[in-house]
């Protein structure tokens, strides 16, 4: 059929009617995006060109009571080479010095840095790893080396910063100290003093406007941060990193020669209840000790015969007895109901006071003064161990503080026998503070102290928040009852019966309660029966001025069980060096602040900090690691020997900083 003009206009105008319509449809919908979903496609590419990013604040510093450092935030820095955007010619003029910085920096061959690198080259990598953990002063100098120093587009540098914690301490004190970590669902995980204090130490996070440009990189936009990050407070604790040193090594030492699972120690100054010292310490399969769990804080057991001191002070205070009434220890057994009392000793005691009965720890003796004393009303001995507080958790603000279990008669569990087996240390548990903080109210007249593990919380030298002496029960019992068995405490060492007379010494003063607990006792196979040996106490005797336990659980029964063996001379070790480094005795109370030195140390620090240098400064009395940081922000590398404050410096201060790579310290 021929085409006519008319067919040619037909199809003219119906391709005109199709593009027509096909307009009015593309501005229908440009109305639709920009009328109806105009915001959420603005904010979809506003996304993908903007975004909000985080500014991690610096985590505050976490100080012993003398202003040392137990743990800081440092930056480390990995090294990465982008092998692309070197040109081939760069590449190979600056290889073979840029392997041989690489090699004195980091100790490998030359030649394992020069065949990493070319291979990255001939492989095209974008990424690849040159080396990882850098201080801030190694970051430095590898900047600096040959090709690197053309940056990351010509020299193919990539660096990445993180911070991390670290505890000058090393694996001293290690889970007391503890950590904070959030996961990605905001949860946190709080361990020791880092957990406890976290509110103070994290400050708070900034907010940051980045726009993106050419390569995925971002650009910040404007010259403020829309909100400014907050830097961490810096929280004294009242541990001491020598006591604290001293009774690691004690413990580490004797938890070899027993071959124990694991055990505590915590050192507590009487009068404020401030902690000195708190040590964990388990073992590994290779036999090996490490910081695993808390278990002072956490760790809730039978206590054993350190419990006999908690029955004699109810007995005392009830007046049911006193310390001269005569009991019968029936060589050494006594049977109530289908269980026997036993005595460690063959034969038993025969007839003694209660006095001695303390001395030479008779549970028989124990048993049967509690038994016949609140058969009749036993809900009154548990309402005097409660009227004491033991069924109470003590509140520490550290995260996992084991519960406390005083059975009240009719609760499940209680039987006939329970007052003679509460009487020296079963059915009942403690933790080893909770315990420490009973021994620590009787050598302080009857006043029981919460454990204080904060003194203060600083921002560099401004005082934000003091914590105080708080007072749990300002009298656990009577003056004359506390006397009373101070008296008896002090016995148990100084007397030739007496259960703790092993560790007595002319030289120095101490007073105390031995215990050996069983474990896996009502299991009738001999070989699983393990033991837990605790001594705990305080010195001096008259006057004390630190409590202390000691608790390790399943030494080799081969080499010991006792408390007075095991246990007892970690804390005479403990109290000796104590008195050897700190002389107890004819002391005058100091009329100035007990934080002048820590105050000298900070604004010591803080105007030092400020100054801008061109010379080496005189660290010499400054804490290890305050002088480490200051040094490291002058871009020196540090070598660090010993623990403690600076004594030399390798360096002699007015050295031009320019002539300076490396400086040692040596610290006592």
């Amino acid at each position: 059929m021929p085409i006519t003009e008319r067919n040619i206009l037909t199809r003219l105008y119906a391709v005109a009617g199709c593009l027509f319509l096909f307009a009015v449809a593309v501005v229908v919908k440009l109305v639709s995006i920009q009328m109806v979903h105009g915001d959420k496609y603005k904010k979809l590419a506003m996304s993908r060109t903007e975004k909000m990013f985080t500014i991690a604040p610096n985590r505050g510093n976490l100080y012993s009571d003398d202003g040392s450092l137990l743990a800081t935030s440092v930056s480390r820095y990995t090294i990465r080479f982008d092998a692309v955007t070197v040109k081939t010619e760069d590449f190979e003029a600056h290889i073979k010095p840029l392997s041989d910085s690489l090699a004195s920096m980091l100790g490998k061959p030359a030649s394992h840095y020069e065949n990493l690198l070319r291979k990255a080259k001939v492989n095209k990598h974008r990424y690849k790893l040159v080396a990882r953990n850098l201080d801030y002063s190694d970051y430095m100098r590898t900047k600096a080396f040959p090709l690197f120093e053309k940056g990351p587009n010509e020299g193919g540098l990539i660096v990445e910063q993180r911070t991390v914690r670290e505890h000058p301490l090393g694996k001293i004190a290690e889970r007391s100290v503890g950590y904070e970590r959030v996961d990605d669902n905001g949860y946190f995980t709080r361990v020791g003093l880092e957990g406890a204090f976290g509110q103070y130490l994290r400050g708070s996070e900034g907010k940051r406007l980045k726009q993106k440009i050419a390569k995925g990189q971002w650009k910040p936009i404007g010259l403020d941060n829309i909100i400014e990050p907050k830097d961490g407070y810096d929280v004294i604790s009242t541990i001491n990193i020598n006591i604290q040193d001293i009774a690691h090594h004690a413990l580490l030492g004797q938890l070899e020669k027993y071959k124990a699972d694991h055990g505590s120690v915590i050192v507590m100054e009487t009068k404020t209840g401030e902690v000195k010292a708190i040590s964990n310490l388990g073992r590994t399969q290779e036999g090996k000790y490490y910081e695993r769990l808390n278990y002072a804080v956490g760790e809730s057991h039978e206590p054993g015969s350190t419990f006999k001191l908690m029955s004699l002070v109810a007995a005392l205070e009830d007046k049911v007895i006193d310390t001269t009434t005569l009991v019968d220890t029936e060589k050494g057994r006594w049977r109530l109901y289908d269980r026997t009392v036993r005595d460690s000793k063959p034969g038993g005691y025969g007839k003694i006071s209660v006095a001695k009965a303390f001395e030479v720890s008779s549970n028989t003796a124990f048993a049967k003064i509690i038994h016949y004393s609140y058969k009749e009303r036993p809900s009154r001995f548990v309402d005097r161990l409660m009227n004491m507080n033991l069924h109470e958790p003590l509140g520490l603000p550290i995260k996992g503080e084991g519960k406390p279990v005083i059975r009240y008669p009719g609760d499940k569990g209680w039987s006939g026998i329970s007052l003679a087996w509460m009487s020296h240390g079963y059915e009942v548990s403690l933790t080893p503070l909770q315990t420490l903080a009973f021994y620590n109210a009787i050598a302080n007249d009857g006043e029981m102290i919460k454990p204080r593990l904060i003194k203060e919380v600083r921002e560099w030298n401004k005082t934000i928040q003091k914590f105080n002496k708080e007072v749990i029960n300002p009298s656990i019992c009577t003056q004359e009852t506390a006397a009373k068995v101070r008296q008896l405490l002090k016995n148990v060492v100084e007397k030739e019966h007496g259960t703790g007379h092993g560790l007595y010494s002319p030289n120095f003063s101490m007073a105390g309660k031995t215990g050996t607990c069983q474990k896996n006792y009502v299991s009738k196979d001999p070989d699983k029966l393990r033991y837990i040996s605790t001594f705990a106490g305080y010195f001096p005797a008259d006057n004390p001025k630190y409590s202390c336990i000691v608790v390790i659980h399943e030494p080799d029964k081969s080499v010991g069980y006792y408390g007075a063996d095991v246990s007892g001379p970690v804390f005479k070790s403990i109290a000796q060096k104590i008195y050897a480094t700190s002389p107890l005795i004819d002391e005058l109370e100091t009329l100035k602040p007990d934080d002048e030195h820590l105050e000298e140390a900070y604004e010591s620090y803080y105007a030092k900090a400020q100054k801008k240098y061109q010379k080496v400064p005189n660290v010499k009395g400054m804490s290890g690691m305050d002088a480490v940081s200051l040094l490291e922000n002058l871009g020196l590398q540090v070598e660090v020997k010993g623990n403690g404050k600076v004594r030399a410096q390798s360096v002699s201060q007015g050295t031009d900083l320019d002539k300076v790579d490396k400086i040692v310290l040596e610290l006592s």
